[in-house]
């Protein structure tokens, strides 16, 4: 490969960059994968024609300034499709190459993993509004490990940034994954330590969806509902619930009535909420196992969005789980540092179940748990409100709380009897 001007050039002043190749190639993606560095105000135009690619710069070059431009992934041979490595060509419009370097990692705060798709940037605009006002001067990419690598770096104070961008802009708008240094980074001849980014991406609201005018069905006269009963049988860990195909409007509770006999006594220390989308009915009780309850409906209970109400007055009679259902866990963590308020998370999938704070003695029992297998993670949670929370730039400038992987899955099996199981935490996050 041969390049012209050469690479490195001093007093680089041309419009036109010429590149070479042994063999006929294509451009791959070009304006997506091609990383110049300072950010130009306008990219250059690029072609390629049989082995030839051709760079025309648009944009005016800043003096005294060493410019990359980094073609990693853009162009690649056209017969098997290979893409270049480190490809990447380097001019100064002075009469000096800057050779200052920057390093790092960066990791999702949520999942402990990379995301290859990031891109990690450099303002020399100190201030916190920058990132959002304007372009940075430097932009690289991280690879699969979420590994970054800044070369040809002017020496000097910067703000260190990485984001999702997906239109080119590189412009915060609050919503993009995002992660910050704490501090200031300074650039000089000794480089600094390699910093650690832990991305996030601010949770939005749930939106509750209004039923629309397709969701109901006029024909159908009667109030409809689903519980979470299975197969007759109510969990002793969770509340009774009642869901309803469109919004009450009206509910009331004296006429649900909970009894434990056939006599249909009243039941007392139960406790009725509708939700705030007024298709939920939560009843939470303390159950007696391998108990029979009878759950009383009269006829205008309720009634929906269009005046439907069930039929006629109605008892569900339902059986709590016995003791023998469940399964009995406990869980020992030796060296957990519990200065960082750890709490154990109990996963099926991406739903976290439970979560517990880990107390003094690092040990948390499970006397009661429905058989099954699970992930367990831990959340260090920083403000104790027993749940992950995304970082904050602006404002109270915090860092996301982070989550580790557990190395183990937990499998509740109630013929198993009480499990101990002993984890030795060496987490250096």
């Amino acid at each position: 490969m041969s390049v012209n001007p050469e690479n490195k050039t001093l007093n680089f002043k041309q419009k036109e960059i010429k590149i070479e190749f042994d063999e006929y190639v294509e451009l791959n993606d070009i304006y997506k994968n091609l990383i110049v560095s300072p950010l130009p105000k306008i990219m250059p135009d690029v072609s390629r024609k049989l082995r030839t690619v051709t760079v025309k710069i648009k944009d005016t070059l800043q003096p005294n300034t060493t410019y990359v431009y980094n073609f990693a992934n853009a162009i690649k041979d056209l017969n098997e499709g290979n893409k270049g490595k480190d490809l990447l060509y380097v001019v100064s419009t002075g009469n000096y190459i800057d050779s200052m370097e920057l390093s790092g990692r960066v990791k999702m705060a949520r999942t402990g993993k990379a995301d290859s798709t990031l891109s990690v940037m450099l303002y020399s605009n100190l201030d916190d509004s920058a990132v959002m006002k304007e372009r940075p001067r430097y932009v690289t990419t991280v690879d699969s490990s979420g590994i970054f690598f800044f070369r040809y770096l002017a020496p000097g104070k910067y703000r260190l940034f990485a984001m999702k961008d997906e239109g080119g802009s590189y412009l915060y708008n609050g919503e993009q994954i995002f992660a910050f240094a704490d501090s200031v980074v300074t650039i000089a001849p000794e480089p600094p330590a390699p910093v650690m980014l832990w991305a996030y991406q601010a949770e939005k609201p749930k939106e509750e969806a209004e039923p629309g005018e397709n969701e109901i069905d006029r024909k159908e006269r009667r109030l409809k509902y689903k519980t979470t009963l299975e197969a007759g049988r109510q969990d002793l860990l969770s509340a009774f619930t009642m869901t309803f195909e469109n919004p009450l409007k009206t509910f009331d509770t004296s006429k649900m009535r909970l009894s434990m006999d056939s006599l249909l006594t009243p039941a007392k220390g139960y406790k009725l909420t509708l939700d705030s989308t007024a298709r939920m009915v939560t009843m939470n009780m303390a159950w007696t196992p391998d108990t029979t309850y009878y759950l009383v409906l009269e006829k205008d209970f309720a009634s929906d969005s269009i005046d439907r109400q069930i039929v006629r007055k109605d008892t569900l009679k339902f059986r709590t789980k016995s003791l023998n259902d469940y399964g009995q866990v406990k869980i020992n963590f030796v060296d957990i540092d519990l200065s960082r308020n750890p709490v154990l998370l109990i996963n099926q999938g991406e739903t976290t179940l439970n979560a517990f704070a880990i107390p003094a003695n690092r040990t948390i029992e499970l006397k009661l748990y429905n058989p099954g297998d699970y992930d367990m993670k831990i959340l260090y949670d920083t403000n104790k409100n027993l749940k992950w929370d995304a970082g904050q730039f602006f404002g109270e400038r915090r860092q996301p709380e982070l989550i580790v992987d557990i190395d183990r899955k937990l499998n509740v099996n109630p013929t198993s009897g009480k499990q101990t199981l002993r984890l030795k935490w060496d987490d250096n996050s």
